[in-house]
């Protein structure tokens, strides 16, 4: 049997599947490690310990696959977005791995929101300004620690980081590249302009690649480390928000993927450049010809994890699906009750590192059942204004595909449905980016004829119908939902002063 390998890169994990060529899972490996916030702001990881995640992760499915005879083809990959670190000028790292939930070059971001430069960045590099970006974290560390800045010979993400250890070589996607804040999407090349503001040139960047680009020869010493012949291609991928929607068949025209974990998404892809007049939505490269046009959002299931860890701890801590089985003995719209979600501040829609979660409507009627029911419909409806403005810029979505934890609970998929008033289709194929990564390697290596590839990834579904009753109270509840939001946008940085001033 012929196979590939899909290793996804993710923000506390590293998953590495092998696939047949049929998109069916054969093996996986899901190897953690730890996210350091022990100072404010900051979101770190150490990149020894994921690259060790990888190297462990294809050693163990290759030995499965070898033990079945079982020929693996290739290895393609996947990576979070927005990563740096610095390296020095013996490839040694001068720091972590600073993620995309690292806020401390805020500063950074607001001047570049004050002086104009954001939103002419955005209209060619397509990534909305914040914090989260590589350019502004490079930015901060030219202000905040110039002699660090000074030692760096080449500012890399992770997935650069590993294929450097594989393949003594930097190297960047242009999927990733179009993440960093610092790439032209019109010319795909780096931005002089950008790479002005950060202070640095091309030289001390990855080399830019296509992202079916091929990789091979690495040594014989390292073959042996991953259970691998030499000769086995590796092929660089994309960026794990683009190759979701790869992974779910939401390529074709309005087709919207919606991706709830931790964090969550919306996004859909176009064949051109497609950018908000507001400069609220990112538009990344996802492979030749196809750019990915949504939004990130913060506060996913993460919130509903914070309700688990603070509102049930004097007996017991509830499971996820007790307080969703509570959640459910509300009613739609939670009896008046709305939640806006921003507890770890906010990207889309918003744009706020400063954003602060609360509950509005709040009376001695609402039930526990309530307040849950309406943590769940906030989060949901904070991506459903993300999708109104990816319609206003790209046209109507048709349909929507989901992935991500929370497809594992009808209740709340049937929530995204009525909200989003659309048919919402969930595979039972839950390798997501990493079956995506495989479907793009499966084309780099000529082995499928097309990229889009929906029959790979389109099998095996369950299908969720908006209810129209429950559709129309949404769709008030939207309207009052996003006008509240509004409102309280502007307080969020008084209560963000507040809270620093008295409460460190």
């Amino acid at each position: 049997m012929q196979a590939i390998i899909g290793v996804d890169i993710g923000t506390t994990s590293t998953k590495v599947v092998l696939f047949d060529l049929k998109g069916t899972v054969l093996a996986n490996q899901n190897n953690g490690y730890p996210l350091h916030q022990d100072q404010p702001s900051y979101a770190q990881e150490n990149p020894e310990q994921i690259f060790a995640a990888v190297v462990t992760g294809i050693k163990k499915v290759m030995q499965i696959a070898k033990q079945k005879s079982w020929k693996v083809l290739g290895v393609s990959f996947s990576a979070a977005m927005h990563s740096l670190i610095l390296i020095d000028g013996q490839d040694k790292p001068l720091t972590q791995v600073i993620t995309w939930a690292d806020n401390r070059s805020e500063k950074q971001s607001a001047e570049l929101r004050e002086n104009g430069l954001a939103q002419a960045l955005y209209f060619k590099t397509g990534t909305p300004n914040h914090p989260m970006t590589p350019l502004t974290k490079i930015m901060w560390f030219r202000e905040e620690r110039p002699q660090l800045f000074a030692k760096t010979a080449k500012f890399i993400g992770i997935k650069d980081y590993i294929f450097f250890k594989l393949f003594g070589a930097y190297v960047i996607d242009e999927g990733l590249a179009s993440a960093t804040g610092m790439f032209n999407i019109q010319t795909m090349a780096w931005d002089a302009q950008a790479l002005a503001i950060a202070g640095i040139t091309t030289n001390q960047l990855p080399k830019l690649v296509s992202t079916e680009t091929q990789f091979s020869g690495m040594s014989a010493t390292m073959a042996a480390q991953l259970n691998l012949d030499t000769d086995v291609p590796f092929i660089i991928g994309s960026s794990d928000g683009a190759l979701a929607n790869l992974g779910v068949g939401a390529t074709n025209s309005g087709q919207l993927a919606v991706s709830i974990g931790t964090s969550g998404a919306v996004r859909l892809v176009v064949d051109h450049p497609v950018f908000d007049p507001a400069g609220k939505l990112f538009c990344y490269v996802l492979g030749k010809d196809q750019w990915l046009v949504g939004g990130p959002v913060n506060n996913g299931g993460i919130v509903l994890q914070w309700v688990q860890e603070q509102w049930f701890t004097k007996d017991r801590q509830s499971s996820y699906v007790e307080l969703i089985k509570l959640a459910a003995k509300s009613v739609p719209g939670a009896h008046g009750l709305i939640f806006l979600p921003y507890l770890g501040g906010e990207r889309a829609p918003i744009w706020n590192a400063d954003a602060r979660g609360s509950f509005v409507g709040l009376t001695r009627q609402h039930t526990q059942a309530d307040m849950i029911r309406a943590v769940l419909e906030g989060i949901v409806l904070n991506l459903c204004e993300v999708t109104q403005m990816i319609e206003r810029v790209a046209g109507p979505i048709a349909n929507v595909k989901a992935t991500g934890g929370f497809s594992q609970s009808a209740f709340w998929v049937q929530i995204l449905a009525d909200c989003f008033n659309q048919t919402v289709t969930v595979s039972k194929k839950s390798a997501g980016s990493a079956l995506g990564t495989a479907i793009m390697g499966l084309h780099s290596l000529e082995i499928v004829p097309k990229l889009a590839l929906n029959e790979l990834a389109s099998t095996d579904q369950q299908k969720w119908q908006a209810n129209p009753q429950n559709a129309e109270c949404y769709q008030d509840l939207m309207k009052l939902w996003a006008q509240i939001s509004e409102i309280l946008e502007p307080e969020y940085h008084k209560i963000a002063d507040f809270q620093s001033r008295y409460f460190k």
